[in-house]
Order: structure tokens, then C-alpha cells, then sequence
């Protein structure tokens, strides 16, 4: 499974990610956790690929192997997280490429409303009883996605446009066509930085990762 990992420049903490499976990224302290991490979130990750269909090409693919090892932005010592494309995500894609990452794509969608659906309105709370309940969670990923992240291929939406499931629909069509449009040079104003395979991946990696998170906090499982 061709991985990348990404350093922050001041080395306080790395994230490796999966080329090929976009969403499937995690953050540490260091490469080699991190790459350890991202081994462990093999089976969380699956029933996006099961969602997709590729289920068995996802169980045919072998042990972590790091094709590529960088210095990313400052934002990756904050965040843990990869904040640019790596050397071999340029823009265009061909055909299957850009089928298959779309559909993954749309299954981490799915699974994110599939999770939302079940999980404990209330959130288990940090130490200090911070952090955010479902709902929060739930706008806070559509509002990013959808207000920020699609800006990139020239998709603009009302405030809050996508919070209602006819507009959520909508918007999800409308940034797929986008990226569509994006991809075949159909879109004259291009990224000032980043691509569209980083786009898509990080677009993933932000749904699912708040998915994981609302799973891990979900107070209906605790008891």
C-alpha cells in the first residue's frame, strides 16, 4: 500500500497517508508512529472501501510501504495533518483515476451520514469538558467541505447551503460536477496551491476523520 509521509518543517509532528485509499491518513508525534498509526486504522478504513466496492482489491493490498518521505508545510507541526500534494498528485487525472478516487470519495461520505445517524447526539467531553457535540460536528464538516474546500474548482454556495439534506445533495452533486469540470480544464481560475488529487484526498480525509471522531466519542456505546 503506497504511502506518503509528511513532516513539518520544525519536526514536532508528521502524518502518513495513503495514496491510493484517499481519507486514510493519520497524524503523530513522529514518521515512524505515525506510520504505525495509519497501519492500525486498516480495518477502520475498510468499510469505506466495502461502500466503494473494492473491498477485495482493499484486502489485497499489502503491508505500508512508503513511496515518498517530505517536508510539508509549517501547518503539519500544528495539526498533524497533510496540508499539500505530494510529488505524484498532479493535476489531470485520466479516466480511472479520477472515477475511482471520486468514488471513494462519495463512500466516505456515505459512511460519515451513516455514522451521524447513530451515534449519541451528546459527545463524550476532553478533561476540561471541552469539545464539540454531534450536531457541531456535523456542521462544522458540511461548512468546511462545502464553503471552503470547493472554492478551490469554483464552486460557491449560500451560507450554510449544504445544512439541509436537499442542500447537502445538491451541493454533493454540484462538487462532484466541479471537480469533473476542474479536471477536464474546464475551469479557467486554477489552485494557487495544492491539486485536485490532494483536493479529493483531503477532502476525505476531513469527512472521515470527523466520522472516526463522532465514533470514538458516541456516548450510546459507552455504557
Amino acid at each position: 500500500m503506497r504511502a506518503v509521509v509528511e513532516r513539518g518543517p520544525k519536526g514536532k509532528k508528521s502524518v502518513a497517508f495513503s495514496l491510493d485509499w484517499p481519507g486514510w491518513s493519520r497524524g503523530a508525534s513522529t514518521p515512524e508512529i505515525a506510520v504505525q498509526t495509519l497501519e492500525s486504522y486498516r480495518e477502520r478504513y475498510r468499510p469505506i472501501a466495502k461502500l466503494a466496492g473494492m473491498v477485495r482489491e482493499f484486502d489485497a493490498a499489502g503491508p505500508v510501504d512508503v513511496f515518498e518521505d517530505r517536508i510539508g508545510t509549517g501547518s503539519v507541526d500544528f495539526w498533524g495533518i497533510s496540508f499539500s500534494p505530494s510529488a505524484t498528485e498532479t493535476d489531470p487525472m485520466d479516466v480511472d483515476e479520477f472515477k475511482r478516487k471520486v468514488k471513494l470519495l462519495r463512500a466516505c461520505w456515505k459512511y460519515f451520514d451513516e455514522v451521524a445517524a447513530h451515534v449519541s447526539a451528546g459527545m463524550q467531553k476532553g478533561p476540561r469538558g471541552g469539545g464539540r457535540d454531534r450536531d457541531e460536528i456535523i456542521r462544522h464538516t458540511i461548512r468546511v467541505e462545502s464553503e471552503d474546500f470547493a472554492r478551490k474548482v469554483g464552486l460557491r454556495i449560500p451560507e450554510g447551503g449544504a445544512l439541509t439534506p436537499e442542500g447537502l445533495h445538491q451541493y454533493r452533486k454540484d462538487y462532484v460536477a466541479a471537480i469533473r469540470d476542474y479536471n477536464d480544464g474546464k475551469v479557467k481560475r486554477r489552485m494557487q496551491s495544492g491539486t485536485l488529487p490532494f483536493l479529493i484526498r483531503h477532502s476525505a480525509f476531513h469527512t472521515l476523520d470527523h466520522a472516526w471522531e463522532m465514533q470514538d466519542k458516541d456516548l450510546s456505546t459507552k455504557a
